[in-house]
């Protein structure tokens, strides 16, 4: 894999950004609506895709849809001229590993960019001795480590790369509470972000994982402190 897919149909925003990732030492793809960004996706690998909301034929919430219902987990980062708490969280919860608003500063979008490609090329959760091997267990829920493979009840279940890397996070450090931006800064790799953004990852870890998503059993809200799990 060796480019970025630039989606966004703003002439001047993306050759502007394709011009300053080639300065970085990227190189990229730019697509100019969503249906060409997922025909791109199916002929290439790409390290990462920067993906707008507003395009034409397909939005960039479908396009992001779309990726994660056919198991693609490359990582994506949104950017949006909207600045409502209702697609930064639908992103989120679609699998968005990170959301800019326009207008964004360059440096920190570019920042943004290199921290998301660091994590996705990091393999945080390597395997440790434990008394299984490379696998880590609750309930009917196993990881492999190795594989980077979760399972429930013997069924595969599908996570992010994000996803994964906070669920072996907490299970290698059960019954300990995180405040949400001590979660940023040791599994996101950042010192402080959305509170959103911690509260939809563990929500969709409930969903995949809990018996009663309403009623946790494991992953616990610890109120005006943030979160703990209990294997």
């Amino acid at each position: 894999m060796s480019r970025i897919l630039i989606v966004e149909d703003d002439e001047a925003i993306a050759t502007g950004l394709a011009l300053n990732l080639k300065l970085a030492g990227r190189q990229t793809t730019i697509a100019r609506d969503g249906v060409e960004a997922l025909g791109h996706i199916d002929d290439e690998d790409f390290l990462l895709v920067l993906l707008d909301i507003n395009l034409p034929k397909k939005n960039g919430l479908e396009v992001l849809a779309a990726l994660r219902q056919s198991d693609n987990l490359v990582p994506v980062i949104v950017i949006s001229a909207r600045e409502g708490e209702y697609d930064k969280v639908a992103a989120l919860r679609l699998g968005a590993d990170d959301y800019v608003t326009k207008p964004f500063a360059l440096a920190e979008l570019l920042a943004r960019i290199d921290a998301v490609l660091r994590r996705a090329q990091q393999n945080v959760a390597q395997p440790v001795p434990t008394a299984h091997g490379d696998r880590m267990q609750f309930d009917d829920v196993v990881i492999d480590l190795g594989q980077r493979v979760v399972s429930r009840d013997g069924a595969e279940v599908k996570l992010t790369h994000l996803e994964f890397e906070l669920l072996v996070f907490f299970m290698r450090h059960p019954s300990q509470v995180f405040s949400r931006n001590q979660l940023f800064n040791l599994v996101w790799g950042q010192s402080a972000g959305s509170v959103r953004t911690v509260d939809n990852f563990v929500g969709q870890l409930r969903k995949r994982f809990e018996k009663d998503p309403e009623q946790p059993r494991h992953f616990i809200t610890v109120r005006g402190s943030g979160y703990r799990f209990d294997p």
